[in-house]
C-alpha cells in the first residue's frame, strides 16, 4: 500500500471513528440533543493526530461535518461548529508538540501538558465556537449560553482527558503473568461496580473510587489506570444524564462533574507519569551500578595481569 493510500484509509478511518462515537456521545445530550457532557470524538480526534500526524485533519473535519449534519442543524452553524469542532483539537495537537508533549505518557511534563493545554485549554475553541453557532441559529437563547458553554466545554475536555490517555496508552501486547492479569482484570471490575454505585449514592461517596485509581496507577501505570478512569467518568456522565448526579441546575451540575472527573483524570495521569519516572529512574541507577560494576572487574583484571607479567621466574 503506497503512502496516498495509506493516508487516505487513515483520514476515513477517522472520519467514521469520529461519526460513530458522536452518534454515541449524543446519546447523553443535556442540551437539545446536542450538547454533550462527554464528546468521545475529540479524544480520538487528539489521539489521532498524535499518532498519526497532521495529514489526517480532514478526517476530523469530515467527521464533524457528517454528524452536526445529521443533527439537522442549520447551514451556517453546522459550517461554525464543523470548524470549532476540528479546530479544537489541530490546536491542541499543536500545542502538546511544540511543548515537547510525548504520547508514552511517562512523565510528569506530558500529564500536565495533556489536562491543562490539550484539554483544558483548547477545548474552549470548541465549546465557545459550537456555543455562538447554537445561538445564532437560534437553537438557544443568550440566557443559555453560559450553561450551553459550560456543557459543552466539560464535553470536549473530557473526551481529551478519558479517551485520549487510553488510545495513547493501550497495550499493543500483554505478556503479564497470569496472577498479575487476574489482578489487573479484578480492579477493572471492582472500579466498574464501585464507580456504578457511588455515581448514584450520596455525593458524599464519590471520594471511594480514588483507591482504586491509586491502585492502578502505582501498579500498572496508564496500561488499567486509564481504563479505570473512562469507565469512572462515563460512569458520572451517565449518572449525571439521568439526574442523578447532582441535584442542582444544569450549569452547577457541570460545574460538579467537571471537577469529579477533572480529579479522577488527574489522578490517574499524574500518579501513573510519576510512577513510571520513578520505575525509569530506578532502571537506570540499577544500569548505572552494572556498568561500575562491569568496570571494577575489568580494572582488577587488568592490575592482576599487570603484577603477574612483572613478575620474574625463578632461574
Amino acid at each position: 500500500m503506497n503512502a496516498a493510500l495509506r493516508t487516505t484509509v487513515m483520514i476515513l478511518a477517522v472520519a467514521v471513528a469520529y461519526y460513530a462515537t458522536a452518534k454515541v456521545g449524543l446519546v447523553l445530550a443535556l442540551v437539545k440533543g446536542q450538547v454533550t457532557p462527554l464528546w468521545l470524538p475529540t479524544g480520538i480526534s487528539v489521539a489521532a493526530l498524535l499518532m498519526s500526524g497532521l495529514r489526517i485533519w480532514p478526517g476530523i473535519a469530515l467527521g464533524a461535518l457528517t454528524a452536526n449534519i445529521a443533527l439537522g442543524t442549520g447551514p451556517g452553524a453546522t459550517v461554525l461548529i464543523t470548524i470549532g469542532n476540528t479546530a479544537a483539537p489541530l490546536t491542541a495537537w499543536f500545542l502538546l508538540t511544540r511543548f515537547g508533549f510525548r504520547p508514552q505518557l511517562d512523565r510528569l511534563k506530558d500529564a500536565l501538558l495533556l489536562v491543562f493545554t490539550g484539554a483544558l485549554g483548547a477545548m474552549l475553541i470548541s465549546a465557545v465556537v459550537g456555543t455562538m453557532a447554537l445561538r445564532l441559529d437560534g437553537v438557544i437563547p443568550w440566557h443559555e449560553a453560559p450553561a450551553v458553554v459550560s456543557v459543552w466545554w466539560t464535553g470536549d475536555a473530557m473526551g481529551v482527558l478519558v479517551f485520549t490517555p487510553l488510545l495513547l496508552t493501550l497495550p499493543r501486547r500483554w505478556n503479564a503473568q497470569p496472577r498479575r492479569f487476574a489482578e489487573a482484570a479484578s480492579l477493572l471490575v471492582a472500579t466498574a461496580a464501585l464507580a456504578a454505585f457511588v455515581t448514584t449514592s450520596q455525593m458524599r461517596l464519590l471520594f471511594l473510587v480514588f483507591p482504586m485509581l491509586i491502585w492502578a496507577a502505582l501498579r500498572f501505570q496508564h496500561a488499567i489506570a486509564a481504563p479505570c478512569a473512562a469507565i469512572t467518568s462515563v460512569a458520572a456522565v451517565m449518572s449525571a444524564a439521568n439526574g442523578h448526579f447532582a441535584s442542582a441546575d444544569l450549569l452547577t451540575t457541570m460545574i460538579v462533574l467537571q471537577a469529579f472527573n477533572g480529579s479522577v483524570a488527574l489522578t490517574g495521569l499524574i500518579l501513573s507519569a510519576v510512577t513510571s519516572e520513578r520505575n525509569q529512574a530506578r532502571e537506570a541507577i540499577e544500569r548505572a551500578c552494572l556498568q561500575l560494576a562491569e568496570t571494577v572487574a575489568n580494572y582488577q583484571e587488568e592490575g592482576v595481569s599487570k603484577r603477574l607479567g612483572r613478575v620474574v621466574p625463578p632461574g
